[in-house]
C-alpha cells in the first residue's frame, strides 16, 4: 500500500479548541467544523470536541446530517442557513439552528410551523458583501423575527473580510458598524471568526466561530502569542520510494524545472496532486525527510513529488517524508509556511487532500478508519 497517510492528532485538536476558550472565556467557542472539519474527518473532529463544545458550525444541511447520522447530538448551526423551502421539516426534525441572511430565507421560516422555535442567527452585511441584509434592513427584520413563534433564541451575526490583517480600516468600520447595532437592538453577537478570536477581544460575543485555527493553523499576518501555542491537527507523511544521484545540469520533472546546478542527490516521495498537495509548489518548498528541512526540486507530478535531499544523513529507501505537520523526532513544518511556497492559504492545502489518502486518527476519542466510514 502507499505510504502516503494524513495522520490526525485529536489531542491537539482539543489543544486549540482549549486555546479558543482561553482566549475568550466569557464567550461560548462555537467549533466550525465545514468541509468534512476542513479536510480532517467532521465526524471524526466532532466526536472528539463533543464533550466540550456548546455547538458545531457547517456550511449545510447535509454536512450537518452527516453528523447526527453518526450519533452526535449537540447543536448545530447551518451557517448559511437553507438553500430551499423544504429544508425546513429537517432543520425542525434534527433541531438545528440557522443562519438568516436572506429575504426569501426570513419568509420561508415566517411561514413555517416548527414543532420547536428554531434559534436563529441573523446575519448582517457589515461590509464583505456576500451573504447579509443590509444595516439599514436589520432593525426591522430583528425585531420581526423576535415576535414570531417560529424563532427560539435570536443571534446577531456577522463575518470580517480583514480581521487577520495587523492594521485594517476594513476592519473596524465593520467592527464599528455591528457593534452599533448589537447596542440599539441589546442583541447577543456570533462575530469572532479565528483570527478575531485570537486577536480582537472586543469581538468575542456570546457565541465565537474559531475554524482554521482549531486545526493548528495560524490566521493572522503576524503571529501573536496567543497563535503561537497552536499545534497541527493534520501531519501529511509519506516515505521515500526511490533515490537518484545526478550530475551539475541535469534536469528532474516535467519539463525540467529544476536544474541541479551541482551533484544532488534526489529523492522520489509517494505524493503528488493527485493526493492533494499542490501542483504549484514551488522549487524549495520546504519538506521534512528524517526530520531535517529539505526542499521540493521540480514539478510535482500526480502521484510524486521530487526532492532535494543532498548532505542529509542517512536518507534511504522508506525514510520518512513529512510534506507539513510533526515528524517522528518532534520537528514541525508549518503548514502555512508551506502554503506560502504554493502561493495559497491552507485552507486549501487541508481541505484539498484527496478521499484516497487514508486518515489515521490518534489521541482522544480516536476511531478505526471502519468505525468511521
Amino acid at each position: 500500500m502507499r505510504p502516503l497517510v494524513a495522520h490526525i492528532d485529536l489531542d491537539a485538536l482539543r489543544h486549540n479548541y482549549q486555546l479558543a476558550q482561553r482566549c475568550a472565556p466569557q464567550s461560548r467557542s462555537v467549533a466550525v467544523i465545514k468541509a468534512d472539519a476542513y479536510g480532517h474527518g467532521a465526524l471524526a473532529c466532532a466526536r472528539a470536541l463533543e464533550s466540550c463544545v456548546p455547538a458545531f458550525a457547517v456550511a449545510s444541511l447535509d454536512e450537518a446530517l452527516v453528523l447526527r447520522r453518526g450519533g452526535i447530538d449537540v447543536p448545530i448551526v447551518l451557517l448559511e442557513g437553507i438553500f430551499s423551502v423544504d429544508e425546513l421539516a429537517l432543520v425542525d426534525t434534527h433541531r438545528l439552528w440557522m443562519a438568516v441572511h436572506s429575504r426569501w430565507q426570513l419568509e420561508a421560516l415566517l411561514a413555517f410551523t416548527p414543532e420547536a422555535p428554531i434559534p436563529v442567527w441573523l446575519k448582517v452585511d457589515s461590509g464583505m458583501h456576500r451573504l447579509g441584509f443590509a444595516p439599514a434592513e436589520i432593525d426591522a427584520v430583528w425585531h420581526a423575527l423576535s415576535a414570531a413563534p417560529q424563532v427560539g433564541e435570536l443571534h446577531l451575526m456577522s463575518h470580517f473580510a480583514t480581521a487577520d490583517a495587523t492594521a485594517s480600516a476594513h476592519y473596524h468600520q465593520q467592527w464599528d458598524c455591528v457593534h452599533e447595532l448589537a447596542c440599539r437592538l441589546d442583541a447577543p453577537l456570533c462575530l469572532a471568526n479565528s483570527p478575531a478570536t485570537l486577536a480582537h477581544p472586543e469581538t468575542h460575543g456570546a457565541f465565537n466561530r474559531p475554524g482554521v485555527m482549531l486545526y493548528g493553523s495560524d490566521p493572522l499576518e503576524q503571529a501573536n502569542a496567543a497563535s503561537r501555542e497552536l499545534k497541527p491537527v493534520m501531519t501529511l507523511r509519506s516515505e521515500v520510494i526511490a533515490l537518484r544521484d545526478i550530475g551539475p545540469g541535469e534536469p528532474v520533472g516535467y519539463g525540467g524545472r529544476f536544474c541541479a546546478s551541482e551533484p544532488a542527490r534526489i529523492a522520489v516521495v509517494a505524493a503528488g496532486y493527485g493526493d492533494g498537495y499542490d501542483r504549484h509548489a514551488a522549487d524549495g518548498t520546504p519538506v521534512l525527510v528524517n526530520g531535517q528541512r529539505a526542499a521540493l526540486a521540480g514539478k510535482v507530478s500526480m502521484d510524486m513529488l521530487t526532492v532535494d535531499v543532498t548532505g542529509i544523513d542517512d536518507v534511504h529507501i522508506g525514510s520518512e517524508v513529512v510534506l507539513w505537520g510533526r515528524a517522528q523526532n518532534g520537528a514541525v513544518l508549518s503548514i502555512d509556511e508551506v502554503a506560502r511556497h504554493c502561493d495559497t492559504i491552507s485552507y486549501t492545502l487541508l481541505t484539498g487532500v484527496l478521499p484516497r489518502v487514508p486518515r489515521r486518527y490518534h489521541g482522544a476519542r480516536a476511531l478505526s478508519d471502519e468505525t468511521l466510514r
